[in-house]
């Protein structure tokens, strides 16, 4: 983890593929059914990393950089690219009913809630299409936060440290007393960086990782080790 002089007062998070994941068996299902192919959401979650990557290294607008990944999702999981228009229609009808980050990782409440009874400020700073709010609703996860900052109600997007910092804000919080978690190097960690903010990447055990770059492999340890931290400081 990151070494500090200056005691950690909140962390800040990432939204999608941090806290929030896509239904990858609801995709699956209602996506193989359309075009009568044999897809599952295991392959679906399996293509992740790989489509997060191409996702990064696009230079893309937030809405972009969206459309990229879940086009880079499907496409290697096996959905031919001239049927990409049809994907992209049905998800977007999806998502209206029923928002399509749904999914959490299985420690998200238990690492979050141990955050919270250590006394630590709980934030999101999310690049959004305006409902992260909701999506955190929907997944039982929004009482854990002091604030949510979404970049379309913000005005303003990841990795814009302004974004961060109104997050700060909102906590009366200085950046070097804050640490932010999140999945994409170029956007979250050199974002935050921007903003004098710590950042640690949350990266699955295996997965490449930038050189010089803290991470963790999962949110139990990282309350693990920031409540150890915490308590030694």
């Amino acid at each position: 983890m990151i070494e500090s002089h200056v005691p950690l007062r909140a962390v800040l998070f990432d939204a999608g593929n941090t806290l929030l994941f896509l239904d990858y068996s609801r995709m699956a299902a209602a996506v193989g059914g359309a075009l009568g192919l044999p897809l599952t959401g295991a392959e679906l979650a399996a293509a992740a990393p790989s489509a997060a990557r191409t996702m990064e290294r696009a230079r893309l607008s937030d809405r972009e950089r969206a459309i990229a990944y879940l086009e880079a999702l499907f496409l290697a999981a096996g959905v031919p690219e001239a049927r990409l228009g049809e994907v992209h229609e049905l998800l977007i009808r999806m998502h209206a009913e029923q928002h399509l980050w749904s999914g959490t990782a299985g420690d998200a409440h238990d690492a979050l809630a141990r955050l919270r009874r250590a006394g630590l400020k709980l934030g999101i700073v999310s690049n959004s299409d305006g409902r992260v709010e909701e999506a955190l609703d929907a997944a039982g996860l929004r009482s854990y936060f002091d604030v949510v900052v979404d970049s379309s109600l913000a005005g303003v997007e990841k990795p814009d440290p302004a974004i961060f910092l109104a997050a700060l804000e909102a906590l009366g919080v200085r950046p070097a007393e804050a640490l932010y978690v999140g999945d994409l190097y170029e956007v979250d960690v050199l974002g935050a960086n921007a903003a004098g903010i710590p950042a640690v990447l949350l990266v699955p055990p295996g997965a490449p990782r930038p050189l010089g770059c803290a991470v963790v492999h999962s949110l139990r340890t990282l309350a693990d080790d920031l409540i150890k931290e915490r308590r030694a400081s």
